[in-house]
């Protein structure tokens, strides 16, 4: 019986090592184009280029809407944002964020032995800071660790120690004491405390979802980054007449700290960059720890980026849209036990895939009982050609006013080449073929009546199938 137990005990053991640990790292309205390696020439990313050199980059990867609410909930679910009722970003006061019931991705791996941790943005509750009836945590949701997540609204732009935005009382996010001084940058502190959680974990698998704030406006770069960046190109025209931070700075009225200059940001290109090193960061603790081979690093963001800020071109729009450059994100994974260098796929996925995909690579069994949306593109993965048994991609995006960057209540479609964009305040659609107008310049709905009548009736199944009209 001893020796069974044993050579239980070393299967055990050796299933054990054999599973991959797992790193997302999750940018905030970082648009499709703005990495190197999707062929941007300002912004500098030479650690997610050399991650992408080393795995697989997918040009037609999708969030689950445009904004950030619904992306992180259908990641940490594999539930569509319809299914969820999580279907636009989540006010400061709101009592309706992830619901306890469902069983999150790190609450399945965390059943399986894996550790799990969590560092940065959350935005799946209300705060009670602003009244919210009801606040969860990470740690409510299946983390075993969490740290730097915010306890009020975000997006201030106050990115330095001590992290307090203006007058308000208190800071925005639960870092009490700072690690790198008094001049303490935020993705910075983000990036050492995934670092150290790698450290920490290194001789059992884990799960680390790193969700940075950056570049999220109200853009504010680290100083001397910004600088950097000032002197590689001017600042395009700034898109707003007003800056809080450039005046509390003492700088004046206007932007003159260029925090919303509309191209050639260079706030934006310094935030990423920080991200970027993060990256780097964390590529050298796995190989110094000997753990690069069978670690899954996987980089994307939540939507696009904000077209006050960005241009996402070659798609059109952005952020809060159902335009491809408001749901089309870039997407990085590296697996080197898995998947081989260099590869790119145009196959489209969206980030409901996640929770199977990473269930199947960790060889964990999906829950009883937990519907999932998505579907495992491990296959995928693996070969860039394999495609996925799916008729289509769909989105929920309905809202009770215009979106304050432009966005309207919507829903879309896209099966094959063909897009469909149903607006629910009117009759109108908008038909595209990406094949041939992956900018959406033509609306062809006129021309293909047939087509817009066979999508539309998909796209009203699903969410009936959903539970929405």
């Amino acid at each position: 019986m001893k020796i069974l137990y044993f050579l239980c005990l070393s299967a055990l053991l050796v299933y054990a090592d054999a599973r991959p640990n797992i790193i997302l790292v999750l940018a905030d309205d970082l648009g499709w184009s703005e990495l190197g390696c999707y062929g941007n020439t300002f912004n500098e990313t030479p650690q997610l280029d050399r991650l992408a050199s080393e795995g697989l980059r997918l040009t037609h990867a999708y969030a689950a809407a445009p904004v950030c609410s619904p992306y992180r909930a259908a990641f940490l679910t594999g539930q569509a944002p319809a299914r969820l009722g999580i279907t636009d970003y989540l006010r400061a006061d709101a009592s309706d964020g992830l619901p306890s019931s469902l069983v999150t991705l790190p609450e399945v791996l965390k059943s399986h032995g894996y550790a799990t941790g969590m560092i940065g943005k959350w935005h799946l509750t209300g705060y009670k800071h602003h009244g919210a009836e009801i606040e969860t945590r990470p740690t409510d949701h299946g983390f075993d660790w969490n740290t730097g997540s915010e306890v009020k609204s975000v997006g201030n732009g106050a990115n330095t120690w001590p992290y307090v935005f203006r007058t308000q009382p208190i800071s925005w996010i639960d870092l009490p004491k700072n690690r790198l001084g008094e001049k303490e940058y935020l993705t910075d502190r983000l990036n050492l405390e995934a670092v150290d959680f790698i450290e920490r974990h290194k001789d059992k698998p884990f799960f680390l979802y790193l969700s940075h704030y950056a570049p999220h406006t109200i853009l504010d770069g680290r100083p001397d980054l910004v600088d950097k960046y000032r002197k590689k190109h001017p600042p395009g025209a700034s898109t707003r007449d007003k800056c809080y931070l450039c005046e509390d700075a003492g700088l004046g009225k206007g932007d003159p700290g260029h925090h919303w200059a509309g191209d050639h940001n260079p706030h934006l290109a310094a935030m990423l960059e920080s991200i970027d090193d993060g990256l780097g960061m964390i590529s050298a603790k796995l190989k110094e720890l000997k753990l690069t081979d069978n670690t899954i690093v996987i980089f994307s963001s939540d939507n696009g980026g904000e077209t006050n800020v960005t241009s996402n071109a070659p798609l059109r729009g952005g952020k809060s849209q159902l335009y491809e450059g408001g749901i089309r994100v870039p997407l990085v994974i590296r697996w080197p036990a898995r998947i081989a260098k260099g590869r790119v796929t145009d196959i489209p996925t969206i980030n409901t895939d996640f929770y199977p995909t990473l269930q199947a690579a960790a060889g964990v069994q999906a829950q009883p009982g937990q519907v999932l949306d998505g579907i495992s593109i491990l296959p995928t993965w693996e070969d860039p050609k394999a495609k996925p048994q799916r008729e289509f991609l769909a989105w929920h995006y309905p809202l009770d006013k215009p979106h304050f960057l432009g966005g309207d209540s919507a829903g879309a479609i896209r099966s094959g080449h063909w897009k469909l964009i149903e607006r629910f305040n009117s009759d109108q659609h908008e038909l595209f073929h990406l094949g041939d107008d992956p900018s959406e310049a033509k609306n062809v709905a006129s021309q293909n009546p047939e087509t817009v009548a066979q999508l539309q009736a998909k796209l009203t199944a699903w969410r009936s199938s959903m539970g929405k009209r």
